[in-house]
């Protein structure tokens, strides 16, 4: 589904919640109301029975501000439209509209806005028992099975944790209470739960007592904190739904539209643990089992449901061959450098890799889990990026006396990749769909830029490093693939997996014993 269409959606949707007329709004978003406006027209949903009340919109908009902690205006300014087109849960927001209401009216009036155990689910819409059972029906299949099903066992014991609820996995050959499963496109669920590929609506789910969760097989889905979409966050928010749950107006909740972040605060909040408790009671001896912060749950990929403490055993060559990598970046000796974490490997030209090191003994005061790393061929120098910090170093030794915050210079906060474009002699950063070309010997962006990423032909978004090669041409990665950008031509000419398509990776032993891609 376009941008524009699913902005169109979502306006379509204000125009049914409120008036049809709409206060002024900013370039672009007048026209997309009279389009809005011209398919309700066109499919009857404008009557003379239909109150032409201005203020309602603006209030249902109001409401899509606050539920979304944007400020509240009213108007369908550039950030709620932006807002608008940010990937979500596909359930949706009418059971909830109530509760925005009534908590917005308080807002406005000033008053403190009160939690009502009514408001979390209608009667009827939740479990007639305590004990249920699941079953995860199919997973991507670049993901490996037990790092999915253990992310699937801890979003489950997120509510367990909380409520008198028990869950427990189904075998595969029984019936299940609650059934997880990945679809394509349309799944016989209408047209309006179709999937729609990366972006869009990622998942949706079912009230009880259907015990249905769906999620877009499509998505770039991942167990990393920090590339593609948190399969983890996705399963736990829907696992909510399928327990009774409409979604939250409460700020940082789990049970918000969109889907939170993983960070230090913990993944429910009180409006969550208050939701659940309503409908099925507190924990055993009414305690609520700490929990754990959001951060801790970034790297399922190395968990492993059958040995003891939940880690998988070391699996045969270097780690990043069997999950993902944070940053890659190559030197003038065609030695790669790959970053996972708080360590990095050196592989030679001939595919010898080194065993992880500490990033800490090459680069003092570098941080884990940096998110874009490149070498100048010019002078060798390293330049490393996360969030909106920069670090350059000459061999081990820092050539600015402390990070430098890069963003006053134009640079994008939290870069995808960076590269040193040889024919340009500069450094590139890539962030989403755009990219941002830096002025030599320094931290600040060219004049005109960044422009968007089709200027490299073929070349995905969101990518996750990039390699120039001694032929002239650029390796870009994703996940688990490869594409070969040809300089001559700028358009992608090649792709594949690299795991096993480019031995000078290091993966060796990784293909030998099985890669888990």
């Amino acid at each position: 589904m376009s941008t524009r269409v699913g902005l169109l959606l979502r306006v379509l949707q204000l125009l049914l919640w409120g008036g049809l007329e709409v206060e002024p709004v900013e370039p672009g978003g007048e026209e997309l109301l009279r389009e809005a406006e011209a398919f309700l027209e066109k499919y009857g949903y404008l009557s003379e029975q239909v109150p032409r009340a201005p203020t309602q919109l603006s209030n249902a908009i109001r409401e899509f501000q606050w539920v979304s902690q944007l400020p509240v205006s009213g108007v369908l300014d550039r950030a709620t439209l932006q807002q608008m087109t940010r990937p979500r849960c596909g359930v949706t927001d009418a059971e909830s509209h109530a509760a925005w209401a009534e908590r917005v009216s308080a807002l406005f009036a000033g008053r403190r806005a009160k939690m009502r155990r009514k408001r979390f689910a209608k009667q009827g819409n939740k479990w007639y028992k305590q004990h249920l059972s699941y079953r995860l029906v199919n997973w991507p299949e670049h993901l490996p099975e037990p790092a999915v099903r253990g992310a699937v066992r801890a979003a489950f014991q997120l509510w367990s944790n909380v409520s008198a609820l028990e869950f427990w996995e189904a075998p595969a050959t029984g019936p299940a209470d609650i059934r997880l499963t990945f679809f394509q496109g349309d799944h016989n669920d209408g047209l309006g739960n179709a999937f729609d590929g990366p972006g869009g609506a990622l998942a949706h789910a079912f009230l009880p007592r259907r015990g249905e969760a769906h999620f877009d097989l499509d998505e770039r889905w991942s167990l990393s904190s920090r590339r593609g979409r948190n399969l983890f966050v996705v399963v736990a928010h829907e696992i909510g739904h399928t327990l009774g749950l409409p979604h939250s107006p409460a700020p940082r909740a789990l049970m918000a539209p969109y889907y939170k972040r993983l960070g230090r605060d913990a993944l429910l909040s009180w409006d969550d643990v208050l939701a659940v408790q309503s409908l099925y009671g507190k924990p055993l001896g009414g305690s609520v089992a700490v929990q754990l912060p959001g951060k801790l749950f970034t790297d399922f990929e190395a968990w492993d449901l059958h040995s003891p403490g939940g880690r998988r055993p070391e699996t045969r060559g270097p780690k990043y061959c069997h999950s993902s990598f944070d940053a890659i970046t190559v030197d003038g000796q065609q030695r790669v450098y790959i970053f996972k974490g708080s360590h990095f490997w050196e592989v030679a030209a001939d595919g010898n890799v080194s065993e992880p090191r500490p990033l800490q003994e090459r680069w003092a005061g570098l941080p884990p889990y940096i998110e874009a790393a490149a070498v100048s061929l010019e002078d060798g120098d390293f330049y490393f990026f996360k969030g909106s910090r920069c670090w350059r170093f000459r061999g081990s030794k820092p050539v600015w006396g402390s990070p430098q915050l890069c963003r006053a210079g134009g640079l994008p906060r939290h870069p995808d990749a960076a590269l040193f474009f040889p024919p340009l002699h500069r450094l590139v950063l890539f962030k989403g769909a755009r990219y941002y070309v830096l002025a030599r010997g320094g931290l600040q962006v060219e004049p005109y830029y960044p422009r968007d990423l089709q200027d490299w032909g073929g070349v995905p978004e969101e990518v996750s490093g990039a390699l120039p090669q001694p032929d002239g041409s650029v390796i870009f990665f994703r996940d688990d693939r490869y594409w070969r950008l040809d300089h001559a031509k700028l358009r992608a000419t090649a792709s594949g997996r690299w795991v096993a398509e480019l031995p000078w990776m290091g993966c060796w032993h990784a293909n030998s014993g099985g890669a888990l891609f």
